[in-house]
């Protein structure tokens, strides 16, 4: 994981975030619209922010979503960042060095961010939805130690559902045997097409 402390340490310093490698950053790198689910968002900010974390948010959208961004910024300085616009480069180094990746979306036919995320090793946290639902599942720990599920998910679209599951996040980040394990276990997961191939393969058995 020395790489990922890297990663974070860098990301910190360019966005005007403290430099903490005990404190996790949550991301969000996304058009800022309601379909993606930023009504929740800005709604749950406050209860965000008053945890022990950090919050950049990275893209364009309408204006009331802007602005309650600017004003976190503002109100939590070195500790929530803003960058509204676009930049390639500046995505590529949230992925890097988030720890949680944030995606609410009201519906989500495919999604890649959950996907580019957990492969540079950030926890999803998602709701229930199109191919958020295909792509993550719910993180749980049989009683032999046993990990299943590759993030955090949320079924309604509300936001004390998206402020709960953030907050169990947060906590297994603070365990860092089971963070090691969850990570390591969502930078394997096989999102390729050849995996979905087995899968139709395996329905087609099934039926036939």
């Amino acid at each position: 994981m020395a790489g990922k402390k890297a990663c974070k340490a860098a990301l910190q310093q360019m966005s005007g975030l403290r430099e903490n490698p005990d404190t996790p950053i949550i991301a969000c790198v996304s058009r800022l619209v309601k379909h993606k689910g930023f009504d929740l968002v800005t709604a749950a900010i406050q209860d965000i922010m008053g945890m022990d974390t950090q919050m950049i948010v990275l893209g364009t959208g309408d204006w009331n979503f802007e602005e309650s961004f600017r004003q976190a910024q503002n109100q939590y300085p070195g500790r929530f960042a803003a960058h509204l616009m676009y930049s390639p480069n500046l995505s590529t180094a949230i992925y890097g060095g988030a720890d949680i990746f944030l995606m609410p979306s009201k519906s989500e036919p495919c999604g890649l961010s959950q996907m580019i995320a957990s492969r540079y090793g950030a926890i999803p946290v998602v709701r229930e939805t199109g191919g958020l639902f295909d792509s993550i599942k719910g993180y749980y720990e049989t009683e032999d130690g046993e990990i299943h599920g590759n993030g955090f998910t949320f079924a309604n679209y509300n936001a004390d559902e998206l402020l709960e599951r953030t907050n169990a996040a947060i906590a297994l980040w603070h365990d860092p045997e089971k963070r090691r394990r969850l990570v390591t276990k969502i930078m394997k997961t096989d999102f390729s097409w050849g995996a979905s191939a087995k899968k139709y393969m395996q329905m087609y058995d099934e039926l036939f």
